[in-house]
């Protein structure tokens, strides 16, 4: 354990070196996996004239996508406070977004009922629709793992951990943050470009 003012040691930076490479790795390999299901869906979409979404996106894509920059800001700003020692208000931003992180997925799970309301479902003759919920469910799958991250963090504070460790912590958690952030954009961007 550190005191306020003590710098880690070589050890401990060789540790965090290591985990923030293994974010990279990660956050790395979930691109190519959401790149090669871009890849898919163009392939399947251009063998013919029906293999279209054929059908509008939810409304509650566009409340997500303010949602989840939103929680980009507020987890930006969480990690600065982190960074001047005001652990009140870094809780604070903490909760916002952790707030706001199971809004996007409340948002997301209501998209579903959106568009089986209108008859697209995961299973059916168009797989361009199945891949509506394949993006959006992967996605979900990484926002739950963000939101244990946030906890993770949350819990870092009210430890509390060193200062050098809590910094540490929410830089992690703000990289994969905003990891999650872009790649929801991505994902809309593609879905309503091939609507």
């Amino acid at each position: 354990m550190l005191n306020q003012g003590e710098q880690p040691t070589d050890e401990k930076l060789v540790s965090r070196k290591a985990q923030k490479f293994s974010l990279w790795l990660g956050m790395l390999g979930m691109f190519m996996m959401f790149a090669a299901l871009s890849s898919g869906f163009i392939v399947y979409t251009a063998s013919g004239v029906d293999k279209g979404i054929k059908t509008l996106l939810p409304d509650t894509f566009i409340y997500s996508t303010v949602v989840i920059v939103l929680s980009s800001l507020t987890i930006h700003l969480a990690y600065k406070a982190a960074q001047v020692g005001n652990l009140a208000r870094q809780k604070a931003l903490l909760f916002v977004t952790l707030f706001l992180g199971i809004l996007f997925f409340v948002l997301q799970v209501h998209s579903w009922e959106v568009l089986a309301s209108r008859g697209v479902y995961f299973v059916n003759n168009n797989a361009s629709q199945s891949f509506v919920y394949i993006f959006t469910g992967m996605h979900l799958a990484h926002i739950i793992a963000g939101v244990i991250v946030l906890i993770t963090a949350l819990v870092g504070v009210y430890k509390p951990l060193p200062a050098d460790g809590n910094q540490f912590r929410m830089n992690l958690a703000s990289i994969f943050w905003h990891f999650l952030d872009l790649l929801w954009i991505y994902i809309y961007v593609f879905l309503l470009l091939n609507q």
